[in-house]
């Protein structure tokens, strides 16, 4: 059997790793033997595991959620995905803005006219990139110089200074954001406002902080008010 999990240096696919290294273990008793996939992201796995492409994936709270339901907002609107299966929760996930310091980018409102990255098609930080921009009266399509490239990829083009800041729904501590804050551009965590607006309207959102005491090379010096998910494992019945 498959896991489908994310971009290689996130956090879905070492998570994937070592539930199919526990699956593994016991492979001659049960016959069963587990590999692990890199893959585009939430959107993809459930997509993969419905077609029966996948057996098992890790996917966002609120795409399961969109997934099930057939919400109209998302991928699967008037078409629920009434066979998947949700087999446990793994870790909690924030919607983290990391901003170039030179782009003066301090807040989500700070936005307007600068290059972002919002998530690749078919992630789940595309669509959370999209909500929090949209609470805030933020059309990414006219107000930014949008990019839809792989998040795990944006630390680099961050601090190559192709980009000027990057959305990121991810767990912390993250290999890809401390990249980021690591190099020589000074990078810091921009606050997400509208959060409450967001709560209201959405009911798998919560608040949640970006903990900076993990990225001693980020500039601020508190933690960063933000809202999350959390990663599941999923398959279909």
């Amino acid at each position: 059997m498959t896991i489908g999990t994310g971009g290689i240096t996130g956090v879905y696919y070492p998570t994937g790793g070592a539930i199919a290294k526990i699956v593994n273990k016991k492979k001659k008793e049960y016959g069963i033997r587990c590999t692990v996939e890199s893959t585009g992201g939430s959107v993809f796995n459930v997509n993969a595991i419905m077609s029966g492409d996948l057996e098992f994936g890790v996917v966002q709270s609120d795409r399961q959620f969109q997934a099930i339901n057939g919400s109209p907002d998302s991928e699967w609107a008037g078409k629920p995905q009434k066979d998947l299966r949700a087999v446990f929760s793994i870790h909690p996930e924030s919607i983290t803005l990391v901003a170039a310091v030179d782009a003066d980018i301090k807040d989500i409102m700070d936005l307007k006219g600068k290059r972002v990255n919002i998530g690749n098609p078919g992630s789940g930080q595309r669509q959370n990139s999209i909500d929090a921009l949209t609470a805030v009266g933020i059309d990414y399509k006219k107000d930014l110089n949008a990019e839809g490239i792989k998040a795990s990829e944006s630390a680099g083009l961050l601090q190559d200074g192709r980009i000027d800041a990057f959305f990121y729904t991810v767990g912390h501590p993250n290999g890809s954001i401390k990249e980021a804050t690591s190099g020589k551009r000074k990078v810091r965590f921009a606050s997400i406002t509208g959060v409450d607006k967001l709560l209201a309207k959405y009911p798998y959102y919560a608040k949640a902080f970006i903990p900076v005491k993990v990225y001693p090379g980020a500039v601020n010096e508190k933690d960063v008010q933000t809202f999350g998910v959390k990663a599941t494992f999923v398959t279909s019945a």
